[in-house]
């Protein structure tokens, strides 16, 4: 039987911390507009700030769905679902804001992740989300999977280029300026990433949906 609750315990969080992928899930206001689903991968990229806020890194890629229906209305979900051990979802219902490269709060927030993980490399923006409803669900229809490794591609592809080159690439993607419904992404030009060698030197940020 499905629970909701008001805070990510340390069991949630564990729960969360633990799985290899999760699901993002947003929509524009439109009636006919597209709905978006995403999986996101790579260790580390995600953290629970607090107990009712999580973020994770946004790399680049063809698309950015996700990126403008939360500039445009903030609604999103993430899923967690068990592939071994207990059947168990865990899902985070909420309002969520993409952090760009050029906004003051974004070397804090980096900081905020294990920096083993936190390659600036291909890092578009940090997607901040505060939790208005959190539940979980049995997945008794979710099957047993067995985790092999990561993919490295994503890593290497972007690893070859330089961050000039990098946002070079984001400009030629035809739904990184637009969505598929035609609504605003990412800031073109790509903002620089915030300067140093290493962008997650800035001192950790407590965060607030309030301060946008």
């Amino acid at each position: 039987m499905g629970k909701t609750y008001e805070r990510l315990d340390g069991r949630l969080r564990g729960f969360i911390e633990e799985q290899v992928v999760f699901f993002v899930a947003t929509a524009p206001l439109a009636a006919q507009g597209s709905v978006n689903l995403s999986p996101k991968g790579r260790a580390g990229t995600l953290t629970v700030l607090d107990e009712r806020t999580l973020a994770y890194l946004d790399f680049g890629g063809s698309h950015a769905e996700t990126l403008a229906h939360l500039r445009e209305n903030g609604r999103i979900t993430l899923m967690w679902c068990a592939f071994s051990g207990p059947p168990t979802i865990v899902r985070v219902h909420g309002r969520g804001e993409p952090v760009f490269r050029d906004d003051p709060r974004f070397a804090g927030l980096l900081a905020c992740f294990d920096p083993r993980a936190a390659d600036p490399t291909g890092l578009r923006s940090i997607i901040v989300v505060s939790a208005e409803r959190i539940s979980d669900s049995c997945g008794y229809a979710v099957p047993f999977m067995e985790y092999r490794e990561e993919r490295s591609l994503h890593r290497e592809y972007f690893g070859r280029r330089t961050d000039e080159e990098f946002a070079a690439y984001c400009e030629r993607k035809e739904y990184n300026g637009r969505s598929i419904d035609g609504l605003p992404v990412l800031p073109l030009p790509l903002p620089p990433l915030p300067p140093g060698p290493d962008s997650a030197a800035g001192p950790a940020v407590t965060w607030s949906m309030e301060n946008r």
